[in-house]
């Protein structure tokens, strides 16, 4: 059994980052807002990187979240990993098990176009892989919390409500949700070869997962090009907690856990995500073998 450091109470934490959290929301949906004035808008962009755009809003948040967690608790033994911190700084080197990992902002490109899928992911991590997180989504007032045994969902007036996950046992009884964004022409290509049930565009991981919790689809893969970019550990840690212990399951197409803290922060080549943990790895093992096939990825 994983035992919060000394002095950390779960409830009380939960309590704390729910309070954080709405506070974030806030401050999104503000920022949101400012975003459909043209005028506001080239105040809000941060940088001209139309491939890794960071926004105000991103730098607003990191700076409450980390405030907050810092002043609350002062003496705990635990790190902060954060996309904007590491933007700025380029390291972060720890040796404690404890470790939160935060996207104030994932999603970004679809925040400045207003689409409404985008998230602030927040996990603790326990020796490189995930144990409590939070995925906040503004735009759909929901607040998704797992305490590391199970997952529920929550609006800002404190109504919660459980997953909906389902039980589809094959590729072509699924709905895909992929990348709106962040899409390649490998990934197409075996989309189609697949013929899922329905094929679904989201941005944010986060809101991708969500989507499986929320039953409205049952599957998502993220391939990512060797040489290329990739997703990173704050990309995929709060979404895998709230999946898994919601009883769904992500990992590489191996069937393989996702592994935290490596080096750069990488989370490259595939990675799945599904509702039922019972019938992943099957699902691993059929994408695999279509890939394969089909010549569709360099495995």
């Amino acid at each position: 059994m994983i035992k919060l450091p000394f002095s950390v109470d779960i409830n009380n934490l939960i309590d704390d980052i729910r309070i954080f959290s709405w506070q974030a929301s806030d401050i999104l949906l503000y920022y949101s807002k400012l975003l459909e004035d043209s005028d506001d808008k080239k105040k809000i962009l941060k940088n001209n990187n139309e491939d890794d755009p960071v926004t105000l809003a991103d730098l607003k948040v990191n700076e409450i979240i980390i405030k907050r967690i810092n002043q609350k608790y002062k003496n705990i033994n635990w790190d902060i990993l954060s996309e904007e911190n590491v933007k700025t700084s380029k390291t972060f080197v720890t040796n404690n098990d404890w470790v939160w990992v935060l996207d104030p902002l994932d999603g970004t490109k679809d925040f400045i176009q207003g689409t409404g899928n985008y998230a602030m992911h927040l996990a603790l991590n326990f020796k490189n892989k995930p144990y409590i997180g939070f995925v906040l989504i503004p735009d759909k007032n929901q607040l998704w919390i797992t305490d590391g045994k199970k997952t529920w969902c929550e609006k800002r007036d404190g109504t919660k409500y459980k997953p909906n996950l389902s039980n589809n046992k094959n590729l072509q009884e699924m709905t895909l949700v992929t990348s709106k964004n962040h899409g390649n022409e490998i990934l197409k290509n075996l989309i189609q070869k697949i013929n899922f049930r329905k094929v679904e565009i989201m941005g944010s991981i986060g809101c991708k997962i969500a989507s499986i919790l929320s039953g409205d689809s049952n599957i998502y893969i993220c391939l990512s090009l060797p040489g290329k970019s990739s997703p990173k550990d704050w990309d995929f840690a709060a979404p895998e907690s709230i999946l898994k212990a919601a009883g769904g399951a992500i990992t590489n197409l191996d069937n393989k856990e996702l592994t935290y803290g490596q080096t750069g922060f990488q989370q490259g080549g595939v990675i799945v995500a599904t509702s039922n943990k019972n019938t992943h790895g099957s699902i691993c093992f059929e994408l695999k073998k279509i890939m394969e096939d089909n010549e569709i990825y360099p495995l």
